[in-house]
């Protein structure tokens, strides 16, 4: 984890911990370290959630481009997929993502895509680190013409809207599901895609004021989905995050289908018919015990990374993969994206409804779920330092999975966009997982408050 770019972009308190300053700075290193070397005039795009903070960003980040001469497209609110598709099909040198994802609204963040519509591999970050921290390079001083020019276009959304609803292999007139826009960039796309796709859709926290992004909505908050779903008789439901890069669903009995089910039923489906490429999916350390099993039952095997979607798409592209993703509901489907979607996936999860004619839940039921036990632990910046060489958590990890011996799984990391310490247990037997993941979480609250 690099010094500004955690697993999904820089991000922080906006205007507290990535300040303007600091946005105008790696507006300027990006076009630097990204534009093509014989280009006098880079061409970058921005687009951005719906988070208060987000226009002040999205001035601070174009000024930086402008000032070392580039010129700036601004895309107004669109989902993180949005901008992976767009930079490439529409020829620009780079990609840049205001956005922090599932986070509330005082967070916000800078994602950067190349003109391939990939995100930044460590090498390109720490480059950028490098010019803005070390000062290896003094960025140029553009005056006159040679100044970047902003302009502004909306209309691209369309284009993308379009390319989703081209991945579908149906129409979904017989069916009524609901969708959770978390008052992020989903609420500008998913009705359009949704209701051109034929299904009767509802729309619920699809109204951003600029605050209430992922404010008790969205994929990390699904009690109000589940509610909906259940009251109104409907065959599912789908949450988005605050970009709309991931999705989480819950059946019609409001019964939640993370992104390891979901992984599961796209990949059962394109197994049977023939088109899972190498027979193998990519999932990160947190994908449950019972996905693995689900697999192993089906011949399908499996690869895993360490935890952030762009280490699942590195291992896809090195390997020639075509989905993985993540339990939290990133998922990747190489055929149609650079990224997670979790508009894309959504589609594909009902193309699979639609051909098997099964419910959600009979498509979900088929992988069976080892009890898992999370819990996130807040420390300080220095604790998140200090993790890797605490000796008395290292002694408390290894007693429980003595304990635990075949029978589950420890897992403990630190996380790449918060100040926290996520503990999490796997195994059998729900009451000792519960104990021993209380007990880790109390020594690393010790050690690293």
């Amino acid at each position: 984890m690099g010094r500004l770019f955690g697993t999904d972009g820089a991000r922080g308190v906006a205007n507290s911990e990535l300040t303007c300053e600091l946005a105008m700075k790696i507006g300027r290193a990006a076009a630097m370290v990204l534009a093509a070397e014989d280009k006098k005039r880079p061409k970058v795009m921005i687009g951005k959630d719906t988070r208060i903070s987000s226009d002040m960003l999205e001035s601070a980040i174009a000024s930086g481009l402008c000032s070392v001469g580039a010129d700036v497209l601004l895309l107004g609110v669109v989902p993180t997929p949005a901008v992976a598709y767009l930079v490439k099909e529409k020829g620009f040198d780079a990609g840049i993502m205001i956005s922090a994802s599932h986070n509330p609204c005082e967070y916000n963040g800078i994602k950067i895509f190349k003109s391939d519509g990939y995100k930044l591999p460590d090498a390109l970050e720490e480059r950028i680190e490098e010019i803005i921290l070390d000062e290896t390079v003094i960025p140029p001083v553009c005056v006159g013409k040679d100044v970047g020019r902003v302009t502004t276009d909306e209309s691209f959304i369309s284009d993308y809207v379009r390319h989703v609803y081209k991945t579908s292999e149906f129409i979904f007139s017989d069916m009524r599901v609901a969708f959770d826009c978390a008052n992020g960039s989903a609420s500008v796309t998913a009705p359009k895609l949704f209701s051109r796709l034929g299904a009767e859709c509802d729309f619920i926290s699809c109204e951003p004021d600029g605050i209430n992004i992922n404010d008790n909505c969205g994929s990390t908050h699904l009690d109000n989905l589940k509610k909906y779903v259940v009251d109104n008789g409907l065959q599912a439901g789908f949450a988005f995050d605050g970009d709309a890069d991931r999705l989480l669903a819950v059946d019609h009995e409001g019964n939640v289908v993370d992104g390891d089910k979901i992984i599961a039923i796209c990949a059962a489906d394109l197994k049977r018919r023939g088109r899972l490429k190498n027979d193998t999916v990519v999932v990160t350390v947190m994908s449950n015990m019972g996905f693995l099993k689900f697999c192993d039952e089906r011949g399908i095997s499996y690869e895993t990374t360490k935890v952030g979607d762009r280490y699942v798409l590195e291992n896809m592209l090195a390997n020639g993969h075509i989905i993985g993703g993540e339990q939290s509901g990133h998922v990747v489907f190489l055929d149609f994206a650079n990224t997670g979607d979790g508009q894309l996936t959504a589609v594909q999860v009902m193309n699979v409804m639609k051909r098997t004619g099964k419910t959600l839940k009979e498509l979900a039921e088929e992988m069976e779920v080892y009890p898992q036990v999370m819990k996130n632990v807040r420390v300080s910046n220095i604790g998140k330092v200090r993790y890797a060489k605490d000796k008395e958590i290292r002694k408390a990890i290894e007693a429980a999975e003595a304990e635990l011996s075949d029978s589950g799984r420890v897992l403990v990391r630190v996380s790449g966009t918060e100040p926290l310490v996520r503990v999490m247990l796997e195994g059998k037997d729900e009451e000792m997982i519960e104990r021993l993941s209380s007990e880790i979480a109390e020594v690393v609250r010790e050690r690293l408050i």
